[in-house]
Order: structure tokens, then C-alpha cells, then sequence
């Protein structure tokens, strides 16, 4: 099973020109997705939800047994690109421990948070972010919280609007 088969959304891409902001004479094709509606994030969180405390995609991206693009790797976390990327450049930061969700961090997890939003910020530099990022971590159901292994996402590479969601 893989990535699009555990998280349905549709895909199309899109040919992206950068300008001299980013990368000059560099041309890539990008993929974005898009749910069919915000009903989708709720169901994939609920259904995340009832397989909460069972291994995850992530455990399973941290072990190697499913293949991840990897950008940083550490002994205490790493980041790969989203599968489903949101922006022209989306990434995630995972711990190798698995907490299940920020809200369940315990008092001795604060020097593994640090690490993972200095890494977060370190890997958004070597990225090219340098007009700025959006840091998002999904908490629990109404949180849209669709795997339960805490991640933090990193978006940019484009303005971002606000509110999000």
C-alpha cells in the first residue's frame, strides 16, 4: 500500500516558472493537491483516529520500509517532503520517538520540541524559504490531525493566506 492509497486526494500538476527571487533559469513541474472538500480532512482524521496506537505511515517512513524523499536526518528526527505537497515547497519534521500528538507531550519532550523547530527552520533555509514559511502542527480531530505521529509541516514558497482553514 502506499502513500496515495492511505490518504485519497486529487492531484494535478503544474508547470511552475521561477523567477529570479528563487532560482534563476530553473523550471520544475510541481504538484499540488487539493481535497474534494473540508469534509475530506475531517474523515481522514477520524479514520486516523480509529487507528490511533497502531504503527504508522511515519514509523514505517522512519524504519525505511516505505520509500520517503528524505532532505534531513538526524538521531532524533528527520524531514521528508509531503506527499501532497500544499505549497511549492512542503515538508515534514518527525520525531523518531513516536508521540502521537502535541497535545500528549510530556515536560521532558521540550528539548526534542526545540530540536524539531530549529530543524524545521534550518531545512527552510536550505530550501530557499527566505521571504518566510508557514510552521503548522495539526492537533486531534478538529485538528485535522490525519496521522497520529506528531509532525510539523513547514509550507512556503509562495504567499500564503490567512485565515487557513
Amino acid at each position: 500500500m502506499n502513500f496515495r492509497q492511505l490518504l485519497p486526494t486529487q492531484c494535478f500538476r503544474k508547470s511552475v516558472s521561477h523567477s529570479r527571487i528563487f532560482r534563476p533559469a530553473c523550471r520544475e513541474e510541481r504538484h499540488f493537491c487539493t481535497s474534494n472538500t473540508k469534509n475530506d480532512e475531517v474523515r481522514l482524521a477520524e479514520e486516523a483516529r480509529k487507528k490511533y496506537g497502531s504503527p504508522t505511515i511515519f514509523s514505517k517512513v522512519i524504519d525505511k520500509s516505505i520509500p520517503a524523499d528524505i532532505i534531513y536526518e538526524d538521531d532524533k528526527c528527520l524531514a521528508f517532503r509531503d506527499i501532497s505537497p500544499q505549497a511549492p515547497v512542503h515538508f515534514l519534521v518527525i520525531p523518531r520517538d513516536p508521540i502521537p500528538k502535541i497535545s500528549e507531550v510530556k515536560d521532558d519532550d521540550a528539548e526534542l520540541l526545540g530540536h524539531l523547530l530549529v530543524v524545521a527552520k534550518n531545512v527552510a533555509k536550505k530550501e530557499a524559504l527566505h521571504e518566510g514559511y508557514r510552521v503548522v502542527i495539526n492537533d486531534g480531530k478538529h485538528g485535522a490531525q490525519s496521522v497520529y505521529h506528531l509532525h510539523i509541516h513547514v509550507l512556503g514558497g509562495r504567499q500564503l493566506n490567512w485565515p487557513p482553514g
